[in-house]
């Protein structure tokens, strides 16, 4: 019998060391909540002059870039056949294959 209240005090004293453990925890969130004061935040930090955004127009006017060709648009896979009947349908069965 001896034993077993001895491991009955070691897992006592773990309880006792994490409950200590979460009370530390709580009382520093607490006082940092309410007690400590922040910096106050003075207006010349907070009203820093914006920097203008300019946009070069005239890279677009560059010769390459007009040489560039669209994409023409793939259709999804629309028809299935079904009994000799065709179906419409949206999408693909496997998105992975290429196509």
């Amino acid at each position: 019998m001896a034993i077993t209240f001895l491991e009955k005090r070691k897992i006592q004293r773990y309880y006792i060391i994490i409950f200590g453990i979460i009370l530390l925890v709580t009382i520093l969130v607490i006082w940092r909540g309410f007690f400590v004061k922040e910096k106050p935040i003075f207006l010349e930090e907070v009203t820093k002059p914006l920097k203008k955004v300019e946009i070069d127009f005239n890279i677009l006017e560059n010769p390459i870039l007009k040489e560039l060709q669209p994409f023409e648009e793939i259709e999804p896979f629309r028809e299935v056949i079904v009994e000799e009947e065709i179906i419409e349908k949206i999408g693909r069965e496997n998105p992975f294959i290429p196509y």
